[in-house]
């Protein structure tokens, strides 16, 4: 209870009483080295706890930071299996849809040539254009395959935006309707674009289509294009400089995981029978044909927006003549080649070429038809399939080339892989065509070569 205190009776010895002082003393001082232990093994204590939180934290960062790794390792890998999963899609629906693309060739030719041969019948008619009517529209789905599979015959030239939106206004307006308010603003300015006129013209009208859908009681359609600088971090695009032509609408919307099938080939959020799943895969594959991209954002009940990024070049616009076939180069007999490794192409081919007026040679192989050349034979033009073995018509092209450099080349092909610097020289008909496609590729391959001479 007392503590330091000692008790010392009377009468003591002055040594006791210095004993008892300075064990009193002895004492204090340990009380005190006691005290600064205490207090140390306190401040040892606190700051242990401290410690102990600061590295709980530090822990709980460095696994936060593991899990966000995680996420992203895990987001990536899906990413990469999406990726990997539609380039086999895209390989197979293209390698299907060069295949079925030949055989519209021999049903649309030969539907072309007994049209002609056939005397006038009103039921027979009808049965060859509901049949031709088939095949057209087969072969508008081969063409929207190849598009999303990248594979499409494009003929890209520098094109200006604005007057392309502006000259398709009326036709976006009879596809939408009266129900739907339009709106385009097209700014003046704008840098042409490297595409296929045609073909960007088809993206467009599919998502103006898509938006109409979307919006089965009316709303707002807004059709838009900008200018950017840059894509920004997007790795599906290469080039520095775009024009984005931006389609949006008011309608329903759709949720993340219809965005992220959206274009997926033969996916679809319409009824059965009422979409066929390829507009907007083929406008993405498209857009990555071309070298840009298309971006979706969606919000249910909000409406969608897409964009159309396409790059942008530095070369001028040309200015289109239309080359027509003069009497001449109809009334002129030629001695044509055909080649083609199936049969059946060949043969329809050759037929439509012959009933135009020409004398045909008809062979299934490139080496065939190099022996053709070099015995002499007579050929005044070289119609060639583009996918052959052994040797494919861009390099039959540039065979025959060597033999006779004045000889026509004209290349069939139902897509557009091309070896660099060869097939791309050539002039093109795209598979499947009819008769006067034909005879108009013809007279102009005759003509540009006329006027070489």
């Amino acid at each position: 209870m007392l503590g330091n205190v000692t008790f010392l009776e009377r009468p003591f010895h002055p040594l006791t009483f210095l004993s008892v002082a300075r064990t009193a003393s002895k004492g204090r001082y340990r009380q005190y080295d006691a005290k600064a232990r205490i207090q140390e093994l306190a401040d040892s204590k606190q700051f242990l706890e401290e410690r102990v939180v600061e590295r709980t934290a530090e822990l709980s960062r460095a696994h936060q930071a593991v899990l966000a790794e995680i996420a992203q390792r895990e987001e990536a890998e899906k990413r990469l299996r999406h990726s990997q999963k539609m380039e086999l899609i895209g390989q197979l629906t293209g390698g299907v849809a060069h295949d079925f693309n030949n055989l519209l060739m021999a049903v649309i030719g030969n539907l072309d040539l007994i049209r002609k041969r056939l005397p006038s019948d009103l039921k027979l008619d009808r049965l060859i254009d509901g049949a031709m009517q088939g095949a057209q529209r087969g072969a508008a789905l081969t063409q929207r395959l190849l598009a999303f599979a990248r594979r499409q015959d494009l003929q890209v030239e520098p094109t200006n935006v604005a007057e392309l939106l502006r000259g398709m206004n009326d036709l976006i307006e009879r596809s939408i309707g009266r129900q739907i308010e339009l709106v385009v603003t097209v700014p003046t300015g704008l840098s042409p674009v490297l595409v296929d006129p045609v073909q960007v013209e088809l993206a467009i009208l599919n998502l103006v289509v898509n938006a109409r859908d979307a919006m089965p009681s009316g709303g707002v359609l807004t059709v838009e294009a900008s200018e950017e600088a840059t894509l920004g971090d997007r790795q599906e695009a290469s080039q520095a400089s775009y024009v984005c032509v931006t389609v949006t609408d008011t309608g329903c919307g759709m949720d993340e995981e219809t965005l992220q099938k959206a274009t997926e080939p033969f996916f679809s959020t319409k009824e059965l029978g009422k979409g066929t799943g390829l507009g907007l895969s083929m406008v993405h594959g498209l857009a990555r044909q071309l070298d840009g991209a298309l971006k979706l954002s969606s919000e249910v009940g909000v409406g969608t927006r897409a964009e159309l990024w396409l790059p942008t070049t530095t070369m001028p616009i040309a200015k289109h003549n239309a080359q027509s076939e003069s009497p001449a180069d109809r009334a002129r007999a030629m001695n044509v080649l055909v080649v083609d490794d199936d049969a059946l192409i060949s043969m329809s081919t050759a037929m439509m070429v012959e009933d135009l007026g020409h004398t045909v040679v008809e062979v299934n192989s490139a080496l065939q038809a190099l022996d053709m050349l070099r015995n002499g034979k007579k050929i005044d033009l070289l119609i060639t399939d583009f996918s052959m073995p052994k040797m494919n018509g861009a390099q039959l092209a540039a065979a025959a080339k060597e033999l006779r450099p004045d000889l026509p080349v004209l290349l069939a092909t139902g897509y557009a892989d091309l070896p660099q610097g060869t097939g791309a020289d050539f002039p093109r008909i795209a598979k499947p065509f009819q008769q006067d496609q034909l005879a108009a590729a013809i007279a102009n391959v005759m003509a540009s070569a006329a006027h070489r001479e």
